[in-house]
C-alpha cells in the first residue's frame, strides 16, 4: 500500500477543486479581456477566484495579482518593489526558498545590494539582528512565514514593524503556511505576501501575490494590461477558478484540519524519535507548522534511505522538491547549523488531507526497519571500499 508522506512538495488537486474548474474549460472559454459576452462570463469566474483568495487571507480582491505559482510571485515581489521603491537594498532571511534567494542574486546582478538575516538552531529568522541590517536605503525585507522544510514559523508581524520604522516594506512568502495558519494580511501588517494553490489541493500552474493597494509594484512580465497593469498575459482561467475554490476549501476547514495533522505529526515524530539516534530538526511540533516533521538519522544517508522507502511505497523528501536534482545538502539545515553529513543524513515527512493514523505508524515501522538495515550494511559497504 502506498503512503504519500510529501504533501509540502505538492498536494493532490481535491475532486471538489476539479469539479469547479470544469465549467472553465468549455462553457466559459473566453479570453477574460474581451468585451463580448464570452470575455465577460471567463471575467465573471476570475473575478470571483480573485475574491475567494483575498476572502481566505484577510485582503482585498484588488490586492491579489494571479501569476502562474508561488516562483513567480516571489520574483515580483522582490524584483517589482524594489524597482518601484527606488531603494537598492534587500534583507532577505538565510533559510528562505530558493524562488526568493535566486531572486536576490538576481537583484545583485542589477546593481542591488543583499543582506542575510540569520536563523537559529530550529530554522526561526534571528529578528533580533534584523535591525543591525536594516539601512536607509533598505526597499525591502523578505522572510518567510512558514518554513517548507523544517515548518519554523516566523513572527513577520514583529519583522515588519521593524522593516516599517525605515521605510521599508515587507513581503512573506506564505506558501507553506497557507491553509495550516490562520493568515489576515493586514492585522499582520506585512505588504506583500506569495501563494500557491498546488499547496492547498489546487491546481499547479498558478498562484497570487497579495499585495497591498498603497505599495509601488513594477511588473516582470510585460505586453499586456491584464491584473491592472501588474502583471501581462493572458489569464489561465481553469486554475483560477480552481484555485479560488482551494482557497475557500482551506479557509473553511483549514482549522479542522490543523488540529488533526499535528495530533498525526505528533504520533509520526514520537515514533520516528525513538528510532536510536534519530534527532528532530526544527522547533517543537507546538511551534511550527502542524504537517511538517524533518528528522535526521545519524550514520545514515538520506537518499539511501528516501530510495528504501519509496521501494517500500512510502513517499518522503530530502528536503524541497524544487531542488531535488541538486547534490547539494539543504541550505535550510545547513543555515540552522547542522554539518553536511547531518543534512544529508535528514528526511522530511509532511501530512495532508489523505493522511490517516494508521499511515503514519506503518510509515514510522518502515523507516525503522530500514534505517537498522543501512546502518548494518555501512560497514561492509567501508570495508569493501577500503
Amino acid at each position: 500500500m502506498a503512503i504519500y508522506l510529501d504533501y509540502a512538495a505538492t498536494t493532490p488537486c481535491d475532486e471538489r477543486v476539479v469539479a469547479a474548474m470544469l465549467p472553465a474549460f468549455a462553457d466559459a472559454f473566453g479570453n477574460p479581456s474581451s468585451v463580448h459576452a464570452f470575455g465577460r462570463k471567463a471575467r465573471a469566474l476570475v473575478e470571483e477566484a480573485r475574491r475567494k483568495v483575498a476572502q481566505a487571507v484577510g485582503a482585498q480582491p484588488n490586492e491579489v495579482v494571479f501569476t502562474s505559482g508561488a516562483t513567480e510571485a516571489d520574483n515580483l515581489a522582490v524584483l517589482g518593489i524594489l524597482r518601484a521603491s527606488g531603494r537598492r537594498h534587500l534583507v532577505v532571511g538565510a533559510a528562505e526558498h530558493h524562488a526568493v534567494l535566486h531572486a536576490a542574486e538576481e537583484w545583485q546582478r542589477q546593481g542591488g545590494t543583499v543582506s542575510l538575516l540569520p536563523v537559529d538552531r530550529e530554522g526561526r529568522p534571528q529578528l533580533e539582528l534584523l535591525p543591525s541590517l536594516l539601512r536607509p536605503d533598505t526597499g525591502l525585507v523578505s522572510i518567510m512565514l512558514g518554513n517548507n522544510e523544517v515548518g519554523a514559523v516566523a513572527d513577520v508581524a514583529k519583522a515588519a514593524a521593524m522593516a516599517h520604522e525605515v521605510g521599508a516594506y515587507l513581503h512573506t512568502d506564505a506558501v507553506q503556511a497557507f491553509a495550516h495558519l490562520p493568515i489576515r494580511m493586514h492585522e499582520l501588517g506585512v505588504d506583500a505576501l506569495s501563494l500557491s494553490a498546488h499547496k492547498i489541493y489546487g491546481p499547479k500552474g498558478v498562484g497570487a501575490l497579495v499585495v497591498r493597494q498603497d505599495v509601488p509594484l513594477d511588473p516582470i512580465l510585460v505586453g499586456g494590461a491584464q491584473e491592472r497593469g501588474r502583471r501581462a498575459g493572458t489569464e489561465n482561467v481553469p486554475a483560477i477558478v480552481g484555485f479560488g475554490a482551494a482557497a475557500a476549501l482551506a479557509a473553511a476547514e483549514g482549522p479542522e484540519e490543523g488540529a488533526r495533522l499535528r495530533r498525526l505529526s505528533g504520533i509520526l515524530e514520537e515514533e520516528l524519535l525513538a528510532i536510536p539516534g534519530a534527532v528532530r530538526n526544527g522547533p517543537p511540533l507546538e511551534e511550527r507548522l502542524p504537517h511538517i516533521v524533518n528528522v535526521r538519522f545519524e550514520g545514515v544517508d538520506g537518499e539511501s534511505l528516501l530510495l528504501a522507502l519509496d521501494l517500500e511505497g512510502v513517499a518522503a523528501s530530502s528536503g524541497s522538491a524544487c531542488t531535488s536534482g541538486s547534490l547539494s545538502p539543504s541550505h535550510v539545515l545547513l543555515a540552522m547549523g547542522l554539518t553536511s553529513d547531518e543534512a544529508r543524513a535528514s528526511l522530511r515527512f509532511s501530512l495532508g488531507r489523505g493522511t490517516r493514523e494508521e499511515d503514519v505508524r506503518q510509515a514510522a515501522e518502515i523507516t525503522r526497519r530500514l534505517v537498522d538495515r543501512i546502518r548494518s550494511l555501512a560497514p561492509a559497504l567501508r570495508r569493501k571500499e577500503g
